[in-house]
């Protein structure tokens, strides 16, 4: 029997109240719904982001990247509940690559954050890629505001460092932090350009025992390459620090880091702004996805795209003539 608007309307209606009153599983629920491809559950999804938009928006949320091996998770362990001490509310959410099979998150998340999957106040949400850019989930955006809703002041955005996922994160968060690592020729490797101009903070991690002079020296080099790029606000300089994520040595000086981004971007506008064309950039992709998968379902072009797949791929075919092809057949020219 299927579902009418009206039914889909009332399962929305409960589940927004559920979050709002701080249920935990219900904001398992809404997140499994919003990942979802199905149709009815992507309009049901639509209806219940509405009715919590007002709830929303007042969480920190901040990006955190680094290369693989870097310590994030192990840092993010740490940060969380240094911050869930201090009476926040954090939200992980743990971005890993998808599995090759079944396209599920490899989830070893819980198992690398032994203290947060333990902690009342914290809640860590693995995501599988689904084969988007750098490995950041498609529906990380709703599920921040899912979380928001629920009373989370405190979102943690974890990606997986490869690609161009540090831009896709920078894009989505209100402060973006980039981890190092210290010696080992990292200094050379990892000052990128593109890396440096979407990062508002810069932590060499494993600054502890023998990691220590390594980490100071890399940081000194992050900080000359720095001083060669124009700055993008005047306000802020990005600054350069060491700690630890394993010992939670200098923790507490990379959050205040953090609060003083927060503090100077606030006071110029900058915060306001930022987020205001985050909403406008999430329509628009969101824009491009409705209509890819409206392109794909056609009925027109299902019938055609595998053998054209086929021929572009044996290269037979231009990828130029194939689009002309595939959207003659969408338009039913």
């Amino acid at each position: 029997m299927a579902i009418t608007p009206t039914q889909l309307d009332r399962v929305s209606a409960q589940l927004t109240d559920d979050l709002l009153t701080g249920k935990r599983a219900a904001l398992a629920r809404a997140i499994t719904l919003v990942e979802s491809k199905r149709a009815d559950h992507r309009r049901q999804a639509e209806a219940l982001l509405s009715q919590l938009m007002p709830h929303t928006g007042k969480a920190f949320r901040v990006g955190i990247t680094g290369v693989p091996g870097v310590g994030k998770s192990t840092t993010i362990d740490n940060l969380g509940s240094m911050l869930t001490k201090a009476g926040h509310k954090v939200a992980v959410l743990a971005v890993d690559p998808s599995s090759t099979r079944s396209g599920g998150a490899i989830l070893g998340d819980k198992t690398r954050m032994a203290k947060l999957a333990y902690d009342d106040n914290a809640y860590i949400r693995p995501s599988p890629s689904a084969g988007t850019l750098g490995g950041v989930a498609s529906k990380t955006r709703e599920t921040m505001l899912l979380c928001e809703a629920v009373g989370f002041d405190v979102i943690l955005v974890e990606t997986v460092g490869i690609g161009q996922s540090e831009t896709t994160v920078a894009q989505m968060v209100d402060c973006f932090l980039v981890m190092m690592l210290p010696g080992a020729g990292d200094e050379l490797q990892g000052i990128k350009k593109g890396v440096l101009e979407v990062a508002d903070l810069i932590a060499v991690n494993k600054a502890d025992g023998e990691g220590a002079a390594r980490a100071r020296s890399a940081a000194s080099a992050y900080k000359a390459a720095l001083s060669m790029m124009a700055p993008r606000s005047q306000r802020w300089r990005v600054p350069v620090t060491t700690m630890s994520g394993l010992t939670g040595e200098d923790l507490d000086r990379l959050w205040r880091l953090a609060l003083d981004y927060k503090a100077a971007m606030q006071e110029s506008g900058a915060f306001a702004r930022r987020r205001q064309n985050q909403q406008v950039d999430w329509m628009w992709e969101m824009i491009e996805a409705h209509l890819r998968n409206s392109f794909q379902e056609a009925e027109a072009v299902s019938q055609e795209l595998p053998q054209i797949m086929q021929a572009v791929r044996s290269g037979t075919l231009p990828a130029t003539a194939a689009v002309s092809k595939l959207l003659a057949a969408f338009h039913g020219n």
